[in-house]
């Protein structure tokens, strides 16, 4: 395989990685409107397009196996495909998330929620921007913009902990509350797995610009 052959497979990868992205921030959206609208048919549809998420995860990894079996590349060539790997697998854990929200929305399908759901899509929204700006980092190799957008992850941790304070407060004042309000929890916990694995995807991208690991998920 000649270079040109090489950068060629490694764009179209690149591509695909970018198609997986949209599909999974598609999911996270979806699954955070379903929540806003108690809309199970659309619930249902995020667990449904799971499966297709899944497929992609392993279309990429056979297709990086491949091409490492057939260029041998090595030194950074290897850690962009090797990152890669890594990155969908992020990607398809964010998506496992979605449809943990999905799952609770056809548990509270029929119940009057407790609380307006304003902290929800506000983290639902941030964490959105930060998949697309991570996986642009990625794919131009920003090693600044990979810290920056885990600087944003500060603000999801900042919402996920009011959140968290408030919601305990619901249950001590009232126990009936208990029930959704741990529900809610759990949404915000989904949520901000998300961002961890956001994090992780620029943590890959400093890896495959200097070759050093870090840890940003402080």
């Amino acid at each position: 395989m000649t270079r040109t052959s090489f950068d060629t497979d490694l764009k179209n990868l690149h591509r695909e990685v970018l198609r997986m992205g949209s599909i999974v921030e598609k999911q996270i959206h979806l699954s955070i409107k379903a929540l806003e609208e108690q809309d199970e048919s659309l619930s249902l549809q995020v667990i449904k397009q799971d499966d297709l998420v899944d497929d992609l995860e392993r279309e990429i990894e056979d297709k990086c196996i491949k091409l490492i079996a057939m260029q041998q590349p090595l030194a950074k060539d290897l850690r962009n495909v090797f990152t890669t790997i890594k990155i969908v697998t992020d990607l398809e854990r964010m998506a496992d998330h979605a449809v943990d929200i999905a799952k609770i929305v056809i548990r509270l399908k029929d119940e009057k929620y407790i609380r307006e759901l304003t902290d929800i899509p506000r983290m639902s929204l941030i964490i959105q921007e930060m998949i697309r700006d991570s996986l642009d980092a990625y794919i131009n190799a920003d090693s600044s913009k990979a810290y920056a957008v885990c600087k944003m992850d500060d603000e999801i941790d900042d919402i996920y902990e009011c959140s968290f304070t408030e919601l305990l407060d619901y249950m001590i004042e009232d126990k009936s509350n208990a029930k959704q309000a741990t529900q809610f929890l759990f949404v915000f916990k989904f949520l901000e797995r998300i961002a961890d694995h956001v994090t992780n995807i620029c943590e890959w991208t400093i890896y495959l610009v200097t070759g050093e690991t870090v840890d940003l998920n402080d």
